[in-house]
C-alpha cells in the first residue's frame, strides 16, 4: 500500500473485521474501530445506527472508512422479527456510516454487500453488470447499497462478497466438526452454485479496493465457483473423511428456515471487476485453498 493510512472500521469485531484489523496494523495503518458502547482504548470510536450519530471529531483526516456492520443473516430463524433486524441493521448502520463518510471526505468508503444481490441465478454466470434478484435478501442489498449512496461524491465501493472460507469461522467452520466426524454430504440434490473466497483472498482484495481506482459493486468471490457436491467432495478429500451423508432439502429447510433458501439455492458469481482491475487470486481453486485451509 501507500504510506501509513488512518482507516475507520466498522464491524471490526466479526470474522472479516478482526483479520482485516490485524492485517492493516501489521501493515503499519492506523485503525479506528466504531464501537456501539462507551470507548475503552484510544483506538475506539463510538457511533449510534439506531440514532443515526457518529462522534466525528476523532475521525477528522480520516483516509478510509469501511463499513462492515449488520447483523448475521445465519444467525437465527428467519422470522419476520429476525427479517426486519436483517434489513434495519444494514439500512440504518450504512445510513448512518455513508452520511458521516459524506462529511468526513474520506478517499474510499467501501460498503459490505453480499452476493444474495443477484438472487437465484442457476447455471447462469453472472457479473457486477447483471440485474439483481427477487427474493429476500435481494431486496436487503438493493436497499443496503442505495443507502451506501449517500456518501455522495466520495468514491465507495460496494463490495458483494460470498461464501467467505475460513476455520475460524463461518459457513465453513459450522462444517468442519461434522466432517471431521465422517457425517458430511452434499445438501439437498448438490447441484447448486456456491460463490467462495477464502478470508485470505478476501483481505488482500479489500486492500486492493483501498488502493485502486475502483468503484460502485465489485463481487468478492473466487473466479471458480463450485457446485455443492464439489465443495462438500473437495472438503472430505481434504480432511481425508468420506462425504457419505447428505442432507435432504426438506431437513435442511426444516432446520433453518428462510435462510435454507442461501444454502440451497445457487449463485454462480464471478468478480469480473477484481479480475480486469489486475487483482490476482492466492486462492482461485477450491482444491488447493481447502487444503490450504485445513493443514
Amino acid at each position: 500500500m501507500r504510506p501509513p493510512q488512518r482507516i475507520a472500521i466498522t464491524g471490526a469485531s466479526g470474522l472479516i473485521g478482526t483479520a482485516l484489523v490485524g492485517l492493516l496494523k501489521s501493515e503499519g495503518h492506523t485503525v479506528q474501530r466504531l464501537v456501539r458502547r462507551p470507548v475503552v482504548s484510544p483506538d475506539e470510536v463510538t457511533w449510534d445506527p439506531a440514532a443515526g450519530t457518529v462522534d466525528l471529531a476523532p475521525l477528522e483526516g480520516v483516509n478510509a472508512i469501511i463499513h462492515l456492520a449488520g447483523a448475521g443473516v445465519s444467525d437465527k430463524r428467519w422470522s419476520s422479527k429476525y427479517r426486519a433486524t436483517i434489513l434495519n441493521s444494514r439500512l440504518l448502520g450504512t445510513t448512518t456510516i455513508a452520511n458521516a463518510a459524506a462529511t468526513l471526505k474520506p478517499e474510499v468508503f467501501i460498503s459490505a454487500s453480499a452476493i444474495g444481490w443477484y438472487g437465484e441465478t442457476g447455471n447462469r454466470a453472472v457479473t457486477e453488470n447483471d440485474r439483481g434478484g427477487d427474493d429476500f435478501l435481494a431486496a436487503v442489498c438493493r436497499e443496503w447499497e442505495a443507502a451506501a449512496d449517500l456518501a455522495g461524491d466520495v468514491r465507495t465501493v460496494k463490495i458483494r462478497t460470498g461464501l467467505v472460507l475460513d476455520p475460524t469461522g463461518g459457513a465453513l467452520g459450522k462444517m468442519l466438526p461434522l466432517f471431521r466426524l465422517g457425517l458430511g454430504g452434499k445438501l439437498g440434490n448438490g447441484k447448486q452454485w456456491w460463490s467462495w473466497i477464502t478470508l485470505h483472498d478476501q483481505l488482500r482484495a479489500i486492500r486492493f479496493l483501498l488502493e485502486n481506482k475502483i468503484e460502485g459493486p465489485v463481487n468478492l468471490t473466487s473466479p471458480n465457483p463450485a457446485t455443492n457436491q464439489e465443495f462438500t467432495a473437495a472438503l472430505a478429500r481434504a480432511m481425508h473423511r468420506p462425504a457419505l451423508f447428505p442432507a435432504p432439502a426438506i431437513a435442511l429447510k426444516i432446520a433453518m428456515g428462510g435462510f435454507s433458501t442461501e444454502v440451497l439455492g445457487s449463485k454462480k458469481i464471478l468478480p469480473e471487476k477484481l479480475l480486469a482491475a489486475g487483482f490476482n487470486f492466492e486462492y482461485p481453486h477450491l482444491a488447493s485453498a481447502l487444503t490450504a485451509l485445513i493443514d
